[in-house]
Protein backbone atom coordinates (compact mmCIF):
# COMPACT_ATOMS: atom_id res chain seq x y z
CA UNK A 1 0.00 0.00 0.00
CA UNK A 2 1.52 3.75 -0.98
CA UNK A 3 1.99 5.42 1.99
CA UNK A 4 -0.31 8.46 2.60
CA UNK A 5 1.63 11.80 2.29
CA UNK A 6 1.26 13.83 5.27
CA UNK A 7 1.83 17.29 6.87
CA UNK A 8 1.97 17.82 10.58
CA UNK A 9 0.94 21.10 11.13
CA UNK A 10 2.82 22.26 14.84
CA UNK A 11 4.45 24.96 16.79
CA UNK A 12 7.70 23.06 18.28
CA UNK A 13 5.90 20.71 20.06
CA UNK A 14 2.81 18.76 20.06
CA UNK A 15 3.75 18.21 16.67
CA UNK A 16 7.20 16.50 16.83
CA UNK A 17 5.34 14.29 19.98
CA UNK A 18 2.69 12.79 17.93
CA UNK A 19 5.02 12.46 15.02
CA UNK A 20 7.49 10.31 17.49
CA UNK A 21 4.79 8.50 18.61
CA UNK A 22 2.67 7.30 15.66
CA UNK A 23 4.32 8.36 12.62
CA UNK A 24 8.03 7.68 12.83
CA UNK A 25 7.74 4.33 12.69
CA UNK A 26 4.40 3.95 10.84
CA UNK A 27 4.65 2.40 7.19
CA UNK A 28 1.15 3.52 6.58
CA UNK A 29 2.05 7.39 6.54
CA UNK A 30 5.02 9.34 5.05
CA UNK A 31 6.04 12.86 6.65
CA UNK A 32 6.78 14.85 3.71
CA UNK A 33 6.92 18.13 6.38
CA UNK A 34 6.08 19.72 9.65
CA UNK A 35 4.79 23.67 9.41
CA UNK A 36 4.97 26.07 11.99
CA UNK A 37 3.34 28.69 13.50
CA UNK A 38 2.87 31.01 17.13
CA UNK A 39 6.91 30.92 17.92
CA UNK A 40 8.94 33.39 16.29
CA UNK A 41 11.63 31.83 13.53
CA UNK A 42 11.31 28.58 14.36
CA UNK A 43 10.48 27.62 10.81
CA UNK A 44 13.49 27.08 8.38
CA UNK A 45 14.61 23.78 9.98
CA UNK A 46 14.63 20.29 9.55
CA UNK A 47 13.51 17.64 12.00
CA UNK A 48 16.96 15.81 12.20
CA UNK A 49 17.50 12.32 11.41
CA UNK A 50 18.54 11.32 14.20
CA UNK A 51 15.11 11.63 15.88
CA UNK A 52 12.98 11.34 12.94
CA UNK A 53 14.28 7.79 12.65
CA UNK A 54 15.67 5.20 9.40
CA UNK A 55 12.82 6.29 7.54
CA UNK A 56 13.69 9.50 7.31
CA UNK A 57 18.03 9.72 6.89
CA UNK A 58 17.24 13.46 5.42
CA UNK A 59 15.44 14.25 8.52
CA UNK A 60 12.21 16.15 7.68
CA UNK A 61 11.52 20.01 6.55
CA UNK A 62 10.18 22.49 8.67
CA UNK A 63 8.31 25.58 6.46
CA UNK A 64 6.82 28.21 7.78
CA UNK A 65 2.62 27.78 7.86
CA UNK A 66 1.48 29.98 5.45
CA UNK A 67 3.31 27.81 2.79
CA UNK A 68 0.55 25.03 3.90
CA UNK A 69 -1.19 25.62 0.66
CA UNK A 70 1.42 25.34 -1.81
CA UNK A 71 3.25 22.50 0.20
CA UNK A 72 0.01 20.28 -0.02
CA UNK A 73 -0.06 20.62 -3.71
CA UNK A 74 3.84 20.19 -4.49
CA UNK A 75 4.06 16.83 -2.37
CA UNK A 76 0.63 15.60 -3.45
CA UNK A 77 -0.39 15.26 0.22
CA UNK A 78 -3.41 13.44 1.36
CA UNK A 79 -3.46 14.06 5.24
CA UNK A 80 -2.88 17.09 7.35
CA UNK A 81 -2.46 16.87 11.38
CA UNK A 82 -3.52 19.64 13.53
CA UNK A 83 -0.59 19.51 16.10
CA UNK A 84 -0.64 22.73 18.09
CA UNK A 85 -2.57 24.41 20.87
CA UNK A 86 -4.44 27.24 22.31
CA UNK A 87 -6.10 28.66 19.63
CA UNK A 88 -10.17 29.30 19.23
CA UNK A 89 -12.75 26.75 17.77
CA UNK A 90 -13.36 28.74 14.84
CA UNK A 91 -9.26 29.00 13.94
CA UNK A 92 -9.11 25.59 13.77
CA UNK A 93 -12.19 25.23 11.34
CA UNK A 94 -10.64 27.47 9.17
CA UNK A 95 -7.26 26.09 9.05
CA UNK A 96 -9.62 22.56 8.13
CA UNK A 97 -11.47 24.34 6.08
CA UNK A 98 -7.71 25.46 3.79
CA UNK A 99 -6.50 21.97 3.81
CA UNK A 100 -9.94 20.15 2.62
CA UNK A 101 -9.95 22.99 -0.13
CA UNK A 102 -6.58 21.90 -1.48
CA UNK A 103 -7.70 18.18 -1.35
CA UNK A 104 -6.54 17.34 1.88
CA UNK A 105 -7.88 15.31 4.92
CA UNK A 106 -8.03 17.04 8.26
CA UNK A 107 -7.02 15.45 11.00
CA UNK A 108 -7.21 15.96 14.66
CA UNK A 109 -5.09 12.84 16.83
CA UNK A 110 -7.15 11.92 19.96
CA UNK A 111 -5.44 10.42 23.15
CA UNK A 112 -5.46 6.62 22.49
CA UNK A 113 -2.99 7.19 19.44
CA UNK A 114 -0.65 9.57 21.39
CA UNK A 115 -0.56 9.70 24.65
CA UNK A 116 2.12 7.18 26.63
CA UNK A 117 1.48 4.67 29.96
CA UNK A 118 3.95 5.27 32.37
CA UNK A 119 5.24 2.69 34.83
CA UNK A 120 4.61 5.16 37.75
CA UNK A 121 1.44 7.11 38.73
CA UNK A 122 1.14 10.43 36.80
CA UNK A 123 -0.32 13.52 37.84
CA UNK A 124 -1.01 15.97 35.39
CA UNK A 125 -1.73 19.82 35.50
CA UNK A 126 -3.05 21.15 32.23
CA UNK A 127 -5.51 24.05 31.81
CA UNK A 128 -8.42 25.52 29.66
CA UNK A 129 -6.20 28.34 28.41
CA UNK A 130 -2.47 29.92 28.50
CA UNK A 131 -2.13 32.08 31.60
CA UNK A 132 -4.77 30.41 33.99
CA UNK A 133 -2.44 29.86 36.27
CA UNK A 134 -0.39 26.10 35.76
CA UNK A 135 2.33 26.94 36.76
CA UNK A 136 1.47 27.81 40.43
CA UNK A 137 -1.18 25.09 40.62
CA UNK A 138 1.81 22.43 39.41
CA UNK A 139 3.68 23.70 42.45
CA UNK A 140 1.58 23.00 45.03
CA UNK A 141 1.13 19.65 43.85
CA UNK A 142 4.95 19.38 43.52
CA UNK A 143 4.95 20.79 47.42
CA UNK A 144 1.55 18.89 48.65
CA UNK A 145 3.45 15.34 47.26
CA UNK A 146 7.10 16.07 48.17
CA UNK A 147 5.50 16.58 52.05
CA UNK A 148 3.68 13.27 51.60
CA UNK A 149 7.21 11.60 50.73
CA UNK A 150 7.31 10.92 47.62
CA UNK A 151 10.15 12.02 45.61
CA UNK A 152 8.44 13.74 42.45
CA UNK A 153 10.04 14.93 38.60
CA UNK A 154 7.83 17.12 36.91
CA UNK A 155 8.31 16.84 33.19
CA UNK A 156 7.49 20.00 31.29
CA UNK A 157 5.47 20.53 27.72
CA UNK A 158 8.16 20.60 25.26
CA UNK A 159 10.09 23.77 24.00
CA UNK A 160 12.69 23.27 21.54
CA UNK A 161 13.60 25.91 19.80
CA UNK A 162 17.44 25.36 19.38
CA UNK A 163 19.51 21.67 17.87
CA UNK A 164 16.82 19.48 18.61
CA UNK A 165 19.25 16.69 19.08
CA UNK A 166 20.75 17.94 21.72
CA UNK A 167 17.61 18.56 23.45
CA UNK A 168 15.99 15.34 22.59
CA UNK A 169 15.98 14.98 26.53
CA UNK A 170 16.78 17.58 29.08
CA UNK A 171 17.03 17.17 32.80
CA UNK A 172 17.68 19.99 35.14
CA UNK A 173 18.07 19.79 38.78
CA UNK A 174 19.87 23.07 39.18
CA UNK A 175 20.09 26.28 37.81
CA UNK A 176 23.30 25.50 35.73
CA UNK A 177 21.49 23.26 33.70
CA UNK A 178 19.59 26.35 32.21
CA UNK A 179 22.98 27.39 31.24
CA UNK A 180 24.29 24.20 29.86
CA UNK A 181 21.17 23.88 27.88
CA UNK A 182 21.00 27.47 26.56
CA UNK A 183 17.45 28.27 27.61
CA UNK A 184 15.34 30.84 26.26
CA UNK A 185 13.37 33.05 28.47
CA UNK A 186 10.04 31.27 28.42
CA UNK A 187 12.19 27.47 29.55
CA UNK A 188 13.54 29.61 31.93
CA UNK A 189 10.08 30.62 33.18
CA UNK A 190 8.83 27.07 33.27
CA UNK A 191 11.85 25.37 34.35
CA UNK A 192 13.17 27.99 37.41
CA UNK A 193 10.71 27.82 39.67
CA UNK A 194 11.04 23.97 39.94
CA UNK A 195 14.46 23.86 40.59
CA UNK A 196 14.53 26.58 43.48
CA UNK A 197 11.97 24.18 45.38
CA UNK A 198 14.58 21.29 44.77
CA UNK A 199 12.16 19.56 42.46
CA UNK A 200 13.99 17.82 39.44
CA UNK A 201 12.55 18.47 35.29
CA UNK A 202 12.72 16.82 32.28
CA UNK A 203 11.69 18.38 28.95
CA UNK A 204 13.05 17.84 25.56
CA UNK A 205 11.38 16.09 22.26
CA UNK A 206 11.82 12.46 22.34
CA UNK A 207 8.38 12.19 25.47
CA UNK A 208 8.98 8.51 25.41
CA UNK A 209 12.48 8.23 26.44
CA UNK A 210 12.26 11.07 28.67
CA UNK A 211 9.40 9.63 30.53
CA UNK A 212 11.78 5.97 31.12
CA UNK A 213 14.71 7.67 32.50
CA UNK A 214 12.49 9.96 34.88
CA UNK A 215 11.07 6.94 35.87
CA UNK A 216 14.35 5.51 37.05
CA UNK A 217 14.36 8.07 40.09
CA UNK A 218 11.06 8.78 41.28
CA UNK A 219 7.66 7.49 42.90
CA UNK A 220 5.34 9.42 40.89
CA UNK A 221 5.57 11.86 37.64
CA UNK A 222 4.44 15.60 37.18
CA UNK A 223 3.03 16.23 34.12
CA UNK A 224 3.27 20.28 33.82
CA UNK A 225 1.34 21.36 30.35
CA UNK A 226 2.14 23.68 28.10
CA UNK A 227 -0.49 25.90 26.47
CA UNK A 228 -3.70 24.28 26.92
CA UNK A 229 -2.82 21.11 25.39
CA UNK A 230 -3.85 17.72 26.91
CA UNK A 231 -0.97 15.41 28.49
CA UNK A 232 1.57 13.25 26.38
CA UNK A 233 0.77 10.79 29.11
CA UNK A 234 -2.06 8.60 31.00
CA UNK A 235 -3.00 10.44 33.87
CA UNK A 236 -4.01 8.45 36.93
CA UNK A 237 -4.85 12.01 38.25
CA UNK A 238 -5.41 15.24 35.58
CA UNK A 239 -5.99 18.53 37.11
CA UNK A 240 -7.21 21.47 34.49
CA UNK A 241 -6.89 25.18 35.96
CA UNK A 242 -9.91 27.24 34.82
CA UNK A 243 -9.63 31.13 34.38
CA UNK A 244 -12.75 33.15 35.19
CA UNK A 245 -11.02 36.08 33.99
CA UNK A 246 -11.73 34.96 30.38
CA UNK A 247 -15.29 33.46 30.75
CA UNK A 248 -16.53 30.83 28.05
CA UNK A 249 -13.05 30.06 26.85
CA UNK A 250 -13.07 26.91 28.70
CA UNK A 251 -15.89 25.75 25.99
CA UNK A 252 -14.46 27.43 23.06
CA UNK A 253 -11.08 26.81 22.49
CA UNK A 254 -8.86 23.79 21.26
CA UNK A 255 -7.55 21.77 22.74
CA UNK A 256 -8.80 23.26 25.68
CA UNK A 257 -12.34 21.68 26.18
CA UNK A 258 -10.49 18.07 25.89
CA UNK A 259 -8.65 19.21 28.62
CA UNK A 260 -12.17 20.00 30.30
CA UNK A 261 -13.57 17.10 29.27
CA UNK A 262 -10.96 14.66 30.61
CA UNK A 263 -10.19 16.40 34.26
CA UNK A 264 -10.60 14.76 37.50
CA UNK A 265 -10.26 17.94 38.55
CA UNK A 266 -10.68 21.59 38.27
CA UNK A 267 -9.02 24.48 40.12
CA UNK A 268 -11.12 27.27 38.94
CA UNK A 269 -8.10 30.26 39.49
CA UNK A 270 -8.43 34.01 40.29
CA UNK A 271 -11.56 33.62 42.24
CA UNK A 272 -10.39 36.58 44.16
CA UNK A 273 -9.74 38.75 41.90
CA UNK A 274 -13.01 37.87 38.88
CA UNK A 275 -16.49 39.11 38.74
CA UNK A 276 -18.61 36.55 40.92
CA UNK A 277 -20.60 36.26 37.94
CA UNK A 278 -17.73 35.38 35.15
CA UNK A 279 -16.75 32.82 38.22
CA UNK A 280 -20.36 31.01 38.08
CA UNK A 281 -20.06 31.12 33.88
CA UNK A 282 -17.40 28.88 34.32
CA UNK A 283 -18.34 26.77 36.99
CA UNK A 284 -21.77 26.05 35.28
CA UNK A 285 -19.73 25.46 31.55
CA UNK A 286 -17.16 22.83 33.36
CA UNK A 287 -20.50 21.21 35.18
CA UNK A 288 -22.16 20.90 31.82
CA UNK A 289 -19.37 19.22 29.56
CA UNK A 290 -17.63 17.08 32.97
CA UNK A 291 -20.50 16.56 35.83
CA UNK A 292 -18.48 14.44 37.54
CA UNK A 293 -15.36 16.46 38.36
CA UNK A 294 -13.85 18.11 41.53
CA UNK A 295 -14.48 21.53 41.79
CA UNK A 296 -11.90 23.41 43.61
CA UNK A 297 -12.16 27.28 44.23
CA UNK A 298 -8.30 28.99 44.15
CA UNK A 299 -6.80 32.48 44.15
CA UNK A 300 -2.86 33.51 43.20
CA UNK A 301 -2.14 36.61 45.54
CA UNK A 302 0.44 38.36 44.61
CA UNK A 303 3.78 38.87 46.92
CA UNK A 304 6.47 42.05 46.29
CA UNK A 305 9.53 42.66 48.23
CA UNK A 306 8.98 46.27 48.71
CA UNK A 307 5.25 47.51 48.00
CA UNK A 308 6.58 50.90 48.88
CA UNK A 309 8.77 50.95 46.48
CA UNK A 310 5.99 51.24 43.66
CA UNK A 311 4.14 54.00 45.16
CA UNK A 312 4.21 57.24 43.01
CA UNK A 313 6.27 55.84 40.42
CA UNK A 314 6.25 55.88 36.46
CA UNK A 315 6.62 52.50 36.05
CA UNK A 316 7.17 49.70 32.81
CA UNK A 317 5.53 46.18 33.63
CA UNK A 318 6.98 43.04 32.32
CA UNK A 319 4.94 40.02 31.92
CA UNK A 320 4.92 36.35 30.85
CA UNK A 321 5.02 36.60 27.22
CA UNK A 322 2.90 33.73 26.05
CA UNK A 323 0.22 34.64 28.14
CA UNK A 324 -0.33 38.11 26.66
CA UNK A 325 0.25 37.23 23.27
CA UNK A 326 -1.60 33.69 21.85
CA UNK A 327 -3.18 33.80 25.39
CA UNK A 328 -4.47 36.99 24.49
CA UNK A 329 -4.26 38.50 28.22
CA UNK A 330 -4.35 42.30 28.33
CA UNK A 331 -2.52 42.41 31.87
CA UNK A 332 -0.47 40.17 34.85
CA UNK A 333 0.41 39.72 37.92
CA UNK A 334 2.65 42.93 37.23
CA UNK A 335 -0.23 45.33 36.11
CA UNK A 336 -2.60 44.16 39.16
CA UNK A 337 1.21 44.84 41.69
CA UNK A 338 1.28 48.15 39.92
CA UNK A 339 -2.47 48.86 40.24
CA UNK A 340 -2.75 47.47 43.55
CA UNK A 341 0.64 49.50 45.08
CA UNK A 342 -0.27 53.25 43.79
CA UNK A 343 2.11 53.09 40.96
CA UNK A 344 1.95 56.97 39.34
CA UNK A 345 1.73 55.77 36.02
CA UNK A 346 2.16 52.84 33.35
CA UNK A 347 4.37 53.72 30.78
CA UNK A 348 3.79 52.41 27.15
CA UNK A 349 6.49 50.55 26.05
CA UNK A 350 5.60 50.42 22.21
CA UNK A 351 7.27 53.86 21.49
CA UNK A 352 10.64 51.72 23.22
CA UNK A 353 10.33 48.92 21.44
CA UNK A 354 13.34 47.25 19.10
CA UNK A 355 13.22 44.76 16.41
CA UNK A 356 11.51 41.44 16.84
CA UNK A 357 9.90 43.07 20.01
CA UNK A 358 8.33 45.70 17.69
CA UNK A 359 7.31 42.87 15.45
CA UNK A 360 5.43 41.02 18.40
CA UNK A 361 2.97 44.42 19.18
CA UNK A 362 2.35 44.65 15.50
CA UNK A 363 1.63 40.61 15.53
CA UNK A 364 -0.51 40.91 18.84
CA UNK A 365 -2.06 44.77 18.51
CA UNK A 366 -4.36 43.86 22.10
CA UNK A 367 -1.12 43.56 23.59
CA UNK A 368 -0.99 47.11 24.70
CA UNK A 369 0.57 48.81 27.96
CA UNK A 370 2.83 45.83 28.87
CA UNK A 371 5.71 44.55 27.86
CA UNK A 372 5.92 40.65 27.03
CA UNK A 373 9.01 39.07 28.19
CA UNK A 374 9.66 37.42 24.69
CA UNK A 375 13.32 35.51 24.70
CA UNK A 376 12.77 33.05 22.01
CA UNK A 377 16.70 33.26 21.38
CA UNK A 378 19.83 35.29 22.09
CA UNK A 379 18.59 38.17 19.43
CA UNK A 380 15.54 38.64 20.43
CA UNK A 381 16.56 38.09 24.07
CA UNK A 382 19.10 41.31 23.49
CA UNK A 383 15.94 43.24 21.93
CA UNK A 384 14.25 43.10 25.07
CA UNK A 385 17.12 43.76 27.00
CA UNK A 386 17.37 46.82 24.73
CA UNK A 387 13.73 47.96 24.94
CA UNK A 388 13.68 47.86 28.47
CA UNK A 389 16.40 50.38 29.19
CA UNK A 390 15.36 52.38 26.26
CA UNK A 391 12.36 53.59 28.32
CA UNK A 392 11.92 56.31 30.58
CA UNK A 393 10.43 54.44 33.39
CA UNK A 394 11.60 55.08 37.10
CA UNK A 395 10.79 51.60 37.76
CA UNK A 396 10.79 48.30 36.41
CA UNK A 397 8.08 45.86 37.61
CA UNK A 398 8.50 41.94 36.71
CA UNK A 399 5.35 40.05 36.90
CA UNK A 400 7.23 36.89 35.26
CA UNK A 401 7.82 33.66 37.14
CA UNK A 402 11.47 34.33 36.70
CA UNK A 403 14.17 36.89 37.85
CA UNK A 404 14.72 38.59 34.58
CA UNK A 405 18.06 39.53 36.08
CA UNK A 406 19.96 36.50 35.28
CA UNK A 407 19.29 36.88 31.49
CA UNK A 408 19.46 40.24 30.80
CA UNK A 409 21.02 43.71 32.43
CA UNK A 410 18.36 45.78 33.56
CA UNK A 411 19.60 49.44 34.22
CA UNK A 412 16.67 51.25 36.34
CA UNK A 413 15.66 49.58 39.57
CA UNK A 414 13.43 46.71 39.47
CA UNK A 415 10.38 44.85 42.10
CA UNK A 416 9.79 41.43 41.36
CA UNK A 417 6.19 40.62 41.64
CA UNK A 418 5.72 36.66 42.94
CA UNK A 419 2.10 34.96 43.18
CA UNK A 420 1.54 31.08 44.39
CA UNK A 421 -1.79 29.31 44.35
CA UNK A 422 -3.63 29.30 47.67
CA UNK A 423 -6.89 26.87 47.71
CA UNK A 424 -10.00 28.49 49.28
CA UNK A 425 -12.17 26.66 51.65
CA UNK A 426 -12.86 22.84 50.83
CA UNK A 427 -12.27 20.86 49.11
CA UNK A 428 -8.67 21.27 48.53
CA UNK A 429 -5.93 19.93 46.30
CA UNK A 430 -4.01 17.95 49.11
CA UNK A 431 -7.42 15.79 50.30
CA UNK A 432 -7.69 14.96 46.29
CA UNK A 433 -3.85 14.16 46.43
CA UNK A 434 -4.25 12.17 50.00
CA UNK A 435 -7.73 10.53 48.86
CA UNK A 436 -5.56 9.20 45.60
CA UNK A 437 -2.05 8.28 47.03
CA UNK A 438 -3.06 7.20 50.29
CA UNK A 439 -1.54 8.63 52.70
Amino acid sequence: MTPIRTIIMGAAGRDFHNFNVYYRNNPGYEVVAFTATQIPDIEGRTYPAELAGPHYPQGIPIFAESDLGKLIKEHQVGQVVFAYSDVPHEYVMHKASQVLAAGADFRLMGTTNTMIKSTRPVVSVCAVRTGSGKSQTTRRVAQILRSMGFKVAAIRHPMPYGDLVKQAVQRFSNFSDLDKYECTIEEREEYEPHIAEGVIVYAGVDYERILRQAEQEVDIILWDGGNNDFPFYVSDLQIVVADPLRPGHEVSYHPGETNARLADVFVINKVDSANPDDVLTVRNNLRRVNPTATVIEAASPLFVDDPAAILGKRVLVIEDGPTLTHGEMAYGAGWVAAQRFGAAEIIDPRPFAVGSIKATYEKYPSTGKILPAMGYGETQTRELEQTVNASDAELVIIGTPIDLSRVIRIDKPTQRVRYELQEIGQPTLEDVLRRKFGK
